[in-house]
């Protein structure tokens, strides 16, 4: 009898929250282990279940189940219902199907998130939507809802501020918890969210997707001491309905039981999604430098490669000489969908398809806008990812790690300088590297024109307005050094007179290092090849 009813409440729970894992059933369902594991293999043996193995850089790989066309009859039987009512009733119409499926490594994240809050106030109700601007929504058994956002790591700032204020104009729940790719991200969303209608907290997905009750990883916009989730939900508002979406014109039943192929979510591993991440950021990435990035050998690469290369992920162009990879459209569709982002814009930004088929493949051929401007200036490109990928290998031979990479597209600041207008800077690289437990947060500027003095003033003058705001300190947790690498030595030793003077002039001192390209060759970017204004000969960077 024990077993029939848990059944029967793991088959809601499938049917309210499709693809979760084992153990995140055990939270939200409020059964044991010992009821959950042998009721869900016995589910899976009869046909009702089935299961696909899924992996995320922040979530470890497992099993998520989903209710078989069996299952949905059965559910359908014991609650008294046709199929219809219970499309209706639950998300397992086609179009909510596929939706999860192609969000499923964010919902992934949401999901851990969900387990945790069902160990404090059980039992909960989950509400996913398709185009709101929250993700998903928790209703605690007092009747007060809980709204969750998450921000992927491709979304656009201007796209995220649009979402922010589309959800002030819906009506928010009684909390707000929100998902924040990396500590850049979420220090610009606190500011962003300052004086919100809604309490929220926010905190690192990665953080979060790990983190129990008793953790204290949620910070509120304001910057305070961080709380643990179980003090953040007691501040809650009072008791709100989740918002609501309308129905589906034409909803269908899911044909998640008899899908053609695995999902790509299911069919990459963490570590090539995270390769996808790392040529998605760093257009025409050379293999090597991929494994630097990634740590791996040689061999994992070619591995890597050949299976991303396989299943049409990426493709791989002979620039040079060498070999360069790019994401394929298909990569782009899965990571824009997969993170919320506009597929459209992506594709005319990122695509490295040809414009025409017939054409010998040179940069002016290339359709996506930004991997065209990366192609024309592939010695400038390819310079920068040397200087990143040997990074990677220095800092790992001294056991030190990235706390974040950013390529130029997320590099950028913006800041209003003190006559109001609204100003950037748009290093080629954002770095934080964390070495026994201190951050550097570092921009990369690799120089090839500044060659005179005029140019160089102006490749200076925006981080001198930069530095001179609170900003720096504001966007990061401590002040970045700023790096800039010139082709040869004698541009540097110029560049430097031209700070020195552009400090004096302005009674700043920017937190400058230059240096040349043989120099690093030889010494590393984190060795004694880098000279400061105050210090015109060889300095240690870190």
């Amino acid at each position: 009898m024990s077993r029939s009813r848990c059944c029967t409440e793991l088959l809601e729970r499938l049917a309210e929250m499709p693809f979760l894992d084992r153990l995140e059933l055990v939270a939200v369902s409020g059964w044991s282990r010992g009821a959950v594991y042998p009721a869900l293999n016995q589910m899976v043996a009869d046909g009702l279940a089935l299961h696909l193995p899924h992996a995320t850089p922040f979530v470890p790989r497992s099993q998520r189940y989903y209710l078989s066309p069996a299952g949905l009859s059965q559910l359908a039987h014991e609650q008294e219902i046709d199929l219809e009512a219970l499309i209706s009733r639950y998300p397992l119409a086609d179009q909510e199907q596929r939706l999860f499926i192609q969000r499923l490594d964010g919902l992934a994240s949401i999901y851990r998130l969900a387990a945790v809050v069902a160990e404090i106030a059980h039992p909960i109700r989950f509400r996913c939507y398709r185009a709101l601007p929250l993700d998903a929504a928790i209703t605690l058994p007092d009747g007060r809802s809980i709204g969750i956002v998450r921000r992927g790591i491709t979304s656009e700032r201007t796209a995220f501020a649009k979402r922010v204020r589309r959800l002030w104009d819906l009506g928010s729940p009684s909390l707000l918890l929100w998902l924040m790719p990396d500590e850049i991200r979420l220090r610009q969303a606190q500011r962003l969210l300052r004086g919100a209608p809604t309490i929220g907290f926010l905190a690192l997905e990665a953080q979060a997707a790990s983190a129990d009750a008793h953790e204290p990883v949620w910070r509120v916009p304001t910057g305070s001491t961080p709380l643990t989730l179980r003090e953040a939900l007691r501040f809650a508002g009072p008791p709100r309905s989740a918002p609501t979406e309308p129905p589906l014109s034409r909803p269908t039943a899911g044909p998640i039981g008899t899908l053609a192929e695995q999902p790509l979510a299911s069919q990459l591993s963490a570590a090539e999604k995270r390769a996808l991440d790392l040529i998605g950021d760093w257009p025409w990435l050379a293999p090597s430098h991929l494994g630097s990035l990634l740590g791996v050998s040689r061999s994992r690469v070619s591995q890597l490669r050949a299976r991303l290369t396989r299943i049409d992920l990426v493709v791989a162009q002979t620039i040079q000489g060498q070999s360069r990879l790019m994401l394929a459209d298909r990569s782009i569709a899965y990571l824009a969908r997969r993170d919320r982002a506009a597929l459209g814009p992506a594709r005319q930004r990122w695509s490295a398809a040809p414009r025409d088929l017939g054409s010998p493949f040179g940069w002016r051929d290339v359709s996506g806008a930004r991997t065209r401007q990366l192609l024309r200036h592939i010695d400038h490109t390819a310079s920068v990812h040397a200087f990143i990928a040997s990074l990677a290998d220095q800092a790992r031979q001294r056991d030190w790690t990235f706390d974040q990479l950013d390529p130029p597209h997320r590099a950028s600041r913006y800041f209003r300088h003190q006559d109001g207008t609204v100003r950037s800077i748009q290093p080629d690289a954002f770095i934080v590297l964390r070495a026994n437990e201190q951050l550097h947060p570092i921009f990369l500027e690799w120089e090839r024109r500044a060659i005179r003095p005029a140019t160089m003033r102006s490749r200076l003058a925006p981080y001198l307005r930069y530095y001179a705001t609170r900003r720096p300190t504001d966007d990061h947790p401590t002040q970045p050094t700023v790096l800039i690498v010139f082709e040869d030595e004698l541009a540097a030793t110029h560049f430097l007179r031209v700070a020195e003077q552009a400090m004096a002039r302005t009674d700043l001192t920017l937190p400058l290092l230059v240096s040349d390209r043989a120099t690093l060759e030889c010494a590393g970017p984190l060795g004694r090849g880098w000279r400061s204004v105050d210090r015109h000969g060889p300095a240690f960077a870190f």
